[in-house]
């Protein structure tokens, strides 16, 4: 998925597993209704962690039905709210997933993860200043969050303002130093300012921190192929393949912010003989990664 959703579902997911389960009725409570409320909650939020569950494993369309039935019968729980609200935005319901998330937010105006994922909201819209605004809002409920501050980068990367975008990125590896994303974005900014040897050296780091991370990886092998150092290059290429074929599309590279000149010199790699016969090798026997965006 484009790596500006997958670290919010993970936020979501993990936040999920931590939910207070609603207390078991006891024998003295005079209410019926009351107890009825209380394990009509418990209910929901055993089907919130279902449908957070499938979320992990991209089942979104089976996690979808459970989200909604979990935030009626858990309608003052903000993080039902929130992963219902996710799962609207992996299915491109923009309209539906703000009004979800604006309940969420209603219900905990602290939480910030429900701004950063109104953010995304916006972000998907192409609604970058919308989402410059929301991620620092959330910031302000989340100081230093490295996934709030990569996620504005990528907003102001998308406005142009590469400075900022650079400034983004590196604080959100001061605050995560494994945080490759913001490293691998930054050399993508270099590549397109004409740094190919700032940005094979970005790339390098990122890869160093994660061998199986396929989108620095692929970047460095077109980068020092295009320099000339065509062998290691083609190695370096055929290897991110196998670990994830989707890289080999233009349209993929392009939602996960790789600029013209790259993918311009992508688009001659890709044609190369050797790796083709890597895509097809990869489409037929490779997992794809899971990966971050905003």
């Amino acid at each position: 998925m484009p790596k500006h959703f997958y670290l919010i579902f993970l936020l979501v997911v993990c936040s999920l597993w931590s939910v207070p389960k609603a207390a078991n009725g006891q024998a003295l409570i005079p209410h019926t209704l009351q107890l009825d409320a209380a394990k009509l909650e418990k209910q929901g939020l055993t089907l919130a962690q279902e449908a957070a569950q499938l979320a992990q494993f991209q089942q979104v369309e089976l996690a979808l039905p459970r989200a909604r039935l979990a935030a009626q019968l858990a309608p003052n729980n903000d993080k039902v709210w929130l992963l219902l609200g996710g799962l609207q935005l992996q299915t491109k319901e923009f309209d539906g997933a703000i009004a979800t998330l604006k309940k969420a937010q209603s219900l905990n105006p602290k939480n910030a993860d429900i701004v950063f994922a109104i953010g995304s909201a916006n972000f998907q819209q192409q609604k970058y200043q919308e989402a410059v605004v929301n991620y620092q809002d959330g910031l302000k409920l989340k100081p230093n969050d490295p996934e709030g501050l990569f996620n504005l980068g990528n907003a102001y990367y998308l406005l142009g303002r590469l400075p900022d975008a650079i400034t983004q990125y590196n604080q959100a590896v001061t605050q995560d130093k494994k945080f490759w994303p913001a490293i691998n974005n930054i050399g993508l900014i270099n590549y397109e300012q004409g740094d190919t040897s700032g940005a094979i050296k970005q790339w390098q780091s990122a890869v160093k921190i994660d061998k199986q991370a396929a989108e620095p990886l692929l970047a460095l092998a077109v980068a020092l192929y295009t320099k000339g150092d065509q062998q290691q290059g083609l190695s370096l290429g055929e290897a991110a393949l196998r670990i994830d074929p989707r890289y080999g599309s233009l349209n993929f590279l392009k939602e996960n912010l790789w600029g013209d000149r790259l993918l311009s010199d992508t688009k001659k790699f890709l044609e190369l003989p050797r790796i083709q016969a890597a895509l097809q090798q990869g489409g037929s026997s490779s997992v794809p990664e899971e990966r971050p965006t905003q």
